[in-house]
């Protein structure tokens, strides 16, 4: 069914990617995110902070509107069109740059590095690893770095091989498939919208926490903690999995 697959089709995050996903991305979540980010982080003032894989700015920008100095980078100029516009409507600065994650132009500048809403594992394992590192370098002596990603046992508990999304007449179908050698989930996405039919594909490496904690360990990260969707210590049923290193 689906098959060739390199990373990442970036059509499917683009333009169709917040259409069919602003009814789940609501201001509510947003903030919701963001005040978990304030606590799990201790966020003060004056730190710096970095959003890796910043999208169209929703977290981004609501941080800066609290006074603190936002870094946002993403490498799909659509979004980051999408974050400045958002940003001057509402009077806030943040310096939003394209970039590779894989390879950031940062060393030793941030308090705090964040990285939501399922952003990362979007590459071979390799890659995946070299994310980390660069996130690591680009981190002051004490930051911290937070994953938010999906909750594999929820993945697999849950997992559906076809979804439809409906909004206003248009249709999104997502079909997917889990490979258990190389505990990807491959994606082929089909958009029908304002009678024209578009297809992207892409893969998502899952992790369990102590896989993930393990790779940022050998990273160079002095500790990692984990937690749910509300802050809770992580668990087998938690509704995400985010994570906190520190380096």
């Amino acid at each position: 069914m689906i098959a060739n697959f390199t990373f990442n089709d970036q059509s499917v995050f683009e333009d169709d990617y917040l259409y069919f996903y602003d009814t789940l991305l609501t201001p509510e979540r947003s903030q919701h995110q963001v005040d978990l980010i304030y606590r799990l982080l201790d966020i003060q003032a004056g730190m710096t902070i970095l959003d890796l894989a910043c999208g169209h700015g929703r977290i981004a920008n609501r941080l800066a509107a609290h006074g603190y100095n936002v870094t946002g980078l993403d490498i799909t100029a659509f979004f980051l069109e999408k974050a400045r516009q958002d940003a001057a409507s509402n009077g806030v600065k943040v310096e939003y740059l394209q970039g590779d994650m894989r390879s950031l132009p940062f060393s030793d500048r941030f308090n705090c590095i964040i990285n939501c809403f399922t952003a990362f594992g979007y590459f071979d394992d390799n890659e995946n690893r070299s994310v980390l590192t660069e996130a690591y370098r680009a981190l002051k002596a004490g930051g911290k770095l937070l994953i938010d990603i999906q909750n594999f046992s929820r993945v697999l508990q849950e997992f559906t091989p076809e979804l439809i999304t409906e909004r206003e007449g248009n249709y999104m179908l997502a079909r997917s498939r889990y490979d258990a050698l190389t505990n990807r989930t491959y994606t082929e996405r089909i958009i029908i919208r304002d009678g024209q039919v578009r297809r992207g594909q892409y893969f998502v490496r899952n992790f369990t926490f102590p896989e993930i904690r393990d790779w940022l360990l050998q990273t160079g990260f002095s500790e990692v903690e984990g937690y749910g969707y509300d802050g809770e210590s992580f668990a087998l049923d938690s509704r995400r999995m985010i994570v906190v290193a520190s380096k």
